[in-house]
């Protein structure tokens, strides 16, 4: 099986961007998880058609291909960043990778909460027409006090998280199963 995963952030220190890389490096044996950046991506207006751009190309192709999706975004201002719906404003607009597609929202913050809020409006918007993502419903990973969760090589430090994180991932693989048999 083969997944991607995307960080919702477009800053040099970037928790969320840790914790995909700790994902693709710690459960490599369990699955294949390519991270894809979205820091290159055109900011979103329709009356400038960049679908085609390479950049945009690329990503849709790789979502495309991809059996699953793991999304992990921030939360600013009590919702998702604007690097996050700006991708989402493209792949709803005439590239459509999302659709029917398995995703699992998860996220790193700074703070108590982690990111409750900003993953319930994702996984709102990635429920909308045009954009028709097929949403891990319930398990959610929030990970809170992002830094100092990590330990110098990028690791999660705590082994109870590792294991609750590992989990909820088993499902999610449970879960694009599941999708691919109702296709």
């Amino acid at each position: 099986m083969k997944l991607v995963t995307i960080a919702g952030s477009i800053g040099e220190q970037s928790y969320n961007r840790m914790l995909v890389e700790y994902l693709r490096r710690h459960f490599q044996k369990i699955v294949t998880i390519e991270v894809l950046d979205l820091r290159e991506v055109p900011v979103f207006n329709e009356d400038q058609d960049l679908s085609a751009s390479p950049v945009l190309q690329e990503l849709n192709q790789k979502i495309k291909a991809a059996d699953g999706v793991i999304l992990a975004t921030p939360e600013h201002n009590h919702t998702i960043p604007a690097a996050m719906k700006n991708l989402i404003e493209w792949f709803s607009f005439k590239l459509h990778p999302f659709d029917g597609k398995p995703i699992w929202v998860i996220g790193a913050s700074y703070y108590n909460q982690g990111t409750s809020r900003a993953q319930l409006h994702l996984k709102q918007i990635l429920e909308a027409p045009h954009v028709n993502g097929i949403v891990m419903p319930g398990n959610e990973f929030l990970l809170s006090n992002a830094k100092t969760a990590f330990n110098e090589a990028g690791d999660l430090r705590d082994a109870k998280t590792v294991a609750f994180l590992e989990q909820i991932l088993q499902k999610f693989l449970k879960f694009v199963r599941v999708i691919e048999q109702l296709e």
